[in-house]
């Protein structure tokens, strides 16, 4: 099947494919500007761009790890992070990914526009206020994730009041996708909020609002996955873990390393600080938590709301912050390490070009 364009707003992407936004670092300037200039979205993650270049953009640290939200969501940073991907991929859509759940959303959001977002995507909560943020930035599209057609029904009726707008597409994320899940642990398992169920049920709502592309994510693999979505009706799919098995992915080669000897035994869901079931690859990190002996707690960048200052993480047994941005350095033994479900399945590393290739045209 020959893969259609993908339309989003005012922007045209020649294949139906979004590369997920990945943190801490999984999907920067690299990675990113890659995916775009070879035809699919490529999307920069927005999470703890403090980290970026060795934290050469930030003006305060603490042992290393950017200190307050505005060092760990660092504007410096994320400008920088889209100027290279620029060099990458030129006038082609770009996008930005940025957690609704994160301290500063208002402020990131703007961020992302100023430095040259195409497209913004926003999951981790409902973002019934997203467009508040993006005044004077009208070609900016706009991209919540939503895990039910309910929440589709309750973003739409907001923005319609408020802002006299609809989401310029939709992604529905399925509970096979890496990191934080818009289901509970015993959802994630149930047969009906499998993708294959919820993706007919949000386009039949989407379809009451005017012409919201749905775009189809968690646990997409391949060219056959892709046309089965296609043919369900969605838009286009959103690929995250398959493309940390590139040589242009940001993140560490350990962090591959993990990744392509992670058994499908291997990767499970995790407690999160964030107040969501997160899906990770079982490593050093999780054997200490269950034993009590990870690292302290301190709290030192202040990431998310709902972590309300470490409380949460605490609760669970780790910061998220400081875990993520391990993995993404590439220290095995304290790092966590997101992953699809599929993750097992990656066998090899190969350029983004041929990762296109292989989705575009099946192998």
């Amino acid at each position: 099947m020959k893969l259609p364009p993908l339309k989003i707003g005012k922007h045209t992407i020649e294949y139906p494919i979004i590369q997920g936004g990945m943190g801490v670092g999984i999907s920067w300037d690299s990675l990113a500007g890659s995916v775009s200039k070879e035809g699919g979205l490529g999307v920069i993650s927005t999470v703890g761009t403090g980290y970026y270049e060795k934290g050469k953009y930030i003006d305060k640290e603490i042992a290393g790890r950017p200190l307050e939200t505005e060092n760990f969501y660092s504007t410096k940073a994320l400008f920088k992070i889209f100027e290279n991907a620029r060099k990458i991929c030129k006038d082609k859509p770009l996008g930005a990914n940025i957690l609704y759940a994160i301290n500063d959303y208002p402020r990131v959001v703007r961020d992302a526009c100023e430095a040259g977002a195409d497209i913004i995507i926003t999951g981790a909560g409902l973002p019934t206020n997203m467009p508040e943020f993006t005044e004077g930035f009208e070609d900016v599209a706009l991209v919540p994730i939503v895990s039910s057609a309910k929440a589709l029904k309750i973003i739409c009726k907001r923005w319609e009041k408020r802002y006299g707008r609809i989401p310029d597409a939709v992604i529905v994320e399925g509970p096979l996708s890496g990191g934080h899940q818009g289901f509970t642990y015993e959802q994630c398992f149930m047969e009906e909020y499998s993708l294959e169920n919820i993706v007919p049920q949000v386009i039949e709502e989407a379809e009451k609002w005017g012409e919201i592309p749905v775009i189809a994510a968690g646990g997409i693999w391949d060219h056959e996955d892709i046309v089965k979505f296609l043919k369900l009706g969605a838009a286009g799919v959103q690929i995250g873990t398959r493309f940390i098995g590139t040589y242009e992915c940001d993140a560490d080669d350990n962090f591959k390393e993990v990744l392509l000897r992670a058994k499908k035994e291997d990767i499970v869901l995790l407690k999160s600080p964030v107040g969501y079931p997160a899906r990770g690859v079982r490593t050093n990190l999780i054997e200490l938590v269950e034993k009590k002996e990870a690292p302290p707690i301190k709290c030192i960048s202040n990431c998310v709301a709902p972590c309300q200052r470490g409380i949460e993480a605490k609760a669970v047994g780790y910061c998220i912050a400081d875990r993520l941005s391990d993995a993404y350095m590439g220290d095995k033994e304290l790092g966590l390490f997101f992953s699809g479900a599929n993750g097992y399945r990656l066998n090899e590393i190969i350029s983004v070009k041929e990762l296109m290739r292989r989705l575009v045209e099946g192998e």
